[in-house]
């Protein structure tokens, strides 16, 4: 019984991870969440035309240009990565 029940977990967690990619794994690096979560709040920024407005009319831009900036920073929201350790 027990058997199953833990296959029946790893097959929701599993699901759960396909389904929202920003939840990461065991295996995910801290550089990596945090790229994630930056460029799930960026998309979700430039998603809401409210939220797009109100920080266009925060900094005095156009929203064009605030939409631009924002998709612009998704391609390294925290800069680029880390260097790789072979040891």
């Amino acid at each position: 019984m027990s058997s199953e029940l833990r296959y029946t977990a790893n097959t929701q967690l599993e699901h759960l991870h396909a389904r929202y990619t920003g939840t990461g794994h065991a295996d995910l690096s801290k550089y990596d969440w945090l790229t994630h979560q930056h460029r799930d709040t960026l998309a979700s920024i430039v998603g809401h035309p409210t939220l797009l407005s109100y920080l266009a009319i925060a900094d005095g831009e156009a929203t064009g240009r605030v939409k631009f900036e924002m998709t612009e920073r998704m391609l390294q929201p925290c800069g680029p990565p880390p260097a790789k350790d072979d040891d």
